[in-house]
């Protein structure tokens, strides 16, 4: 599953929320899998200076699925999609009485 915004373990599966275009996507994945986390999931680190240096020297080895023995055919389900909720329309005043008027009537 990408861009996860939230994770939560149901029985032997997770149920995962992501942001698409238009709302929010709840899905349900077989465990074990690979989830690649939004912003909003998680607080990411961030590497300092020398550990870049560090990894710019390291060497990387490629792997395919198939080196690992792993099946990578999409065993994703669906639950629902959902739209953003409608905001409403914002207003124009033309000053400052008015302003506080609209205000009052909305009880703020």
């Amino acid at each position: 599953a990408m861009f996860a915004s939230k994770v939560e373990q149901k029985d032997d599966k997770l149920e995962v929320v992501r942001e698409i275009d238009g709302g929010l996507e709840t899905i349900r994945v077989n465990m074990p899998c690979v989830i690649s986390a939004d912003l909003r999931l998680n607080e990411p680190r961030y590497a300092t200076l020398p550990n870049i240096m560090k990894a710019k020297k390291k060497k990387m080895d490629k792997l395919k699925p198939s080196d690992l023995g792993v099946d990578v055919a999409p065993r994703i389900e669906v639950i629902s999609v959902e739209d953003p909720p409608v905001r409403e329309a914002g207003a124009t005043v033309a000053d400052v009485d008015e302003l506080v008027s609209k205000l009052k009537e909305k009880g703020f």
